[in-house]
């Protein structure tokens, strides 16, 4: 990859010693890749917040520059502030600054801050320019925005507030990513929007997970997947070729790298980066 095109991973907390075990075997796979850092999410209300500060601890020991996902639902600025200071003591300098998912009847009043502009403005307020923070951003809409417009204008302040990149939602529409950074840009949006990739390794999985988070999966990939009748292989191919021609045209088209949400496996990732020649 051009030296100006950044590659990054992104893992979730194992929940067991097997699942941690595999996490620890799939990055040492991923290290071919030299990703430029690697994320580590953060469960719905800080359910896996022991969980991911124990992956990121993980991550360093093997030589990544790991970026801890951090949500401000349901948390207290006081537990916030503890807990960007921990990470900064163990030589972390990257978040991932989310309002998070909202756990089952659990509303807006809970916590102290209430949406992602407000983290980052608290971590700049708490630390200063020690993090370098990452956003998310939705090219096809956050599934919870009252409008495209209003979507854009959140995203705009969030980068106004301190943010230094954005990670997009996965997505299987170049159009929308291309879309969404020009309206980015037009208003005064310079920082890197990454786009997330999802490698396609299982329909039922891929349909459930798009579902939740509001990603579209175009008629006919969905057609093309209910062709193969849970054959995995078959599923795995079609997948590797389809996100290897979207990241190739991504990349082509000015993206500034991609981010790999590889759901603790390598495979796929390992297999879409030797089509793209990363590897």
């Amino acid at each position: 990859m051009n030296a100006s095109k950044a590659l990054s991973l992104e893992f979730f907390p194992p929940r067991d010693a097997a699942a941690q075990e595999k996490l620890q075997q799939v990055a040492r796979q991923l290290t071919v890749l030299e990703p430029a850092y690697v994320s580590v999410t953060f469960g719905a209300g800080g359910s896996t917040r022991d969980g991911t500060a124990d992956a990121v601890r993980q991550m360093q020991g093997l030589g990544f520059d790991a970026a801890p996902h951090l949500s401000c639902v349901a948390s207290s600025r006081q537990v916030l502030a503890e807990i960007l200071d921990a990470y900064r003591d163990s030589g972390v300098r990257r978040v991932v600054a989310l309002r998070g998912d909202l756990p089952s009847g659990m509303g807006l009043d809970r916590g102290d801050l209430h949406y992602a502009i407000d983290l980052v403005r608290f971590i700049r307020e708490h630390s200063g320019d020690w993090f370098h923070i990452e956003v998310a951003a939705y090219p096809e809409v956050h599934p919870q925005a009252k409008s495209a417009q209003a979507d854009l204008d959140h995203f705009v302040n969030k980068v106004n507030a301190g943010a230094n990149a954005a990670i997009t939602q996965y997505f299987f529409n170049a159009d929308a990513y291309f879309d969404f950074v020009e309206r980015a840009t037009a208003k005064g949006v310079s920082v890197p929007i990454v786009p997330g990739i999802m490698p396609i390794t299982n329909q039922v999985q891929l349909l459930r997970f798009s579902e939740m988070c509001g990603a579209e999966v175009p008629r006919w990939v969905r057609q093309r997947l209910a062709d193969y009748q849970g054959d995995l292989a078959s599923i795995k191919a079609f997948g590797t070729e389809f996100i290897t021609g979207l990241c190739q045209r991504l990349l082509d088209g000015g993206a500034p790298g991609l981010h790999f949400y590889t759901l603790n496996n390598a495979e796929a990732t390992l297999a879409i980066a030797r089509n793209l020649e990363l590897s």
